[in-house]
């Protein structure tokens, strides 16, 4: 058995050893613990203060543009044609021509009818200086009148035949694919091609009814489409549908949304944001929050050194900022950038800070 003394000895040893490889582990009382000259050392973290800023809350749908003006342009009568006036895509004016259709038979008949029609004024102007030296009856003057309106109408019917052989634009706007060449046979319905007013479009979406009562005419909107990824378009609430549907429960919003440059096309899908009235509202970055499964807290920055815990309630979330609802007041310092590396309590400095314990050198 070795003695007390030895064994007492061995002990003092090994409990110096474990302390001094502990310490150069950086433990309790080494150069890297709290405690020793590099402990307790502050995190560097980007904060920022709370306050007040204008908000509007947004409500999002899925909508369909429609041009402002769409037809499909048709014949009104069969014919073939004779001349087309336009290119695929070309913008047209209100009234230009587009198609003009064969119309001999038309222009022959208004010759006739213009003829008869001179005829019968020059009798009735005849007969009429005979009643006035009341050589006929004054019934043959009416019925001279009544064959003179009759002869001018036939010149009027042939005229509007004649026209109808002209197809024109009804409005301004920008053309389709050409459907039809000449020599091509055209009746009623046949498609010519297609005109949209494209100047200004109109954008359909569909929101629950339970939004109604927050639905006004003239509210802003702002959408995003595919094809422009980089774009957004704004515009206004121009319709509410005065019917719900009873199927989705959902009432049709219709925007009017300016379009100059005729980037939107009427079936495009758009992303819309409809933005309800201006309110003020407390903002902080989303990535300042830290959620723990239902809970949400900040690390709020006390006496510009340690933080601590805020728990908080959230609002409407939008462009990456995130509403407060309850938790902090105007004026408190919060942690933006860095929650992952804090507790509470723990020491923090702003980028740029001279570390803790440093000294200015001479």
């Amino acid at each position: 058995m070795p003695s007390k003394p030895l064994f007492c000895a061995v002990c003092a040893l090994l409990l110096l050893a474990c302390s001094r490889e502990e310490a150069g582990r950086g433990g309790p009382g080494g150069p890297g613990g709290p405690g020793g000259p590099g402990g307790d050392r502050p995190v560097t973290v980007t904060m920022a203060t709370v306050a007040n800023a204008p908000f509007n809350d947004a409500m999002q749908a899925l909508g369909t543009v429609r041009a402002r003006e769409s037809v499909t342009v048709t014949s009104q009568v069969s014919e073939v044609v004779e001349h087309v006036h336009f290119d695929s895509g070309q913008r047209v004016g209100a009234g230009a021509p587009l198609v003009t259709l064969r119309g001999d038979g038309e222009r022959a008949a208004l010759a006739e009818a213009r003829a008869a029609a001179d005829e019968a004024q020059r009798l009735y102007a005849r007969q009429q200086e005979l009643a006035g030296k009341q050589l006929i009856a004054r019934a043959a003057l009416d019925s001279q009148r009544a064959t003179r309106d009759a002869a001018r109408a036939r010149v009027a019917q042939v005229q509007a035949q004649l026209a109808d052989r002209v197809v024109r634009a009804p409005f301004a706007g920008v053309l389709g694919i050409r459907q039809v060449s000449p020599g091509s046979l055209v009746t009623p319905g046949t498609p010519i091609a297609t005109l949209d007013a494209l100047d200004a479009v109109f954008v359909d979406f569909p929101l629950p009814e339970a939004m109604l009562a927050r639905l006004q005419v003239g509210q802003r909107i702002t959408g995003t489409a595919a094809g422009f990824p980089d774009a957004t378009f704004g515009g206004t609430v121009e319709t509410i549908d005065a019917r719900v549907d009873p199927a989705t429960r959902a009432v049709t919003v219709r925007g009017r949304v300016p379009n100059p440059d005729g980037r939107l096309r009427p079936g495009m899908l758009m992303q819309v944001r409809l933005l309800e009235p201006e309110r003020q509202a407390m903002l902080v970055p989303e990535i300042a929050v830290v959620q723990v499964g239902r809970e949400s807290f900040v690390y709020r920055v006390v006496d510009g050194a340690t933080v601590e815990r805020a728990d908080v309630k959230l609002g409407a979330r939008r462009d990456g900022r995130v509403e407060i609802v309850e938790g902090l007041r105007a004026g408190d310092r919060i942690v933006v950038d860095g929650v992952g590396k804090l507790r509470p309590g723990a020491k923090v400095q702003p980028p740029g800070a001279a570390p803790a314990g440093a000294t200015r050198q001479g």
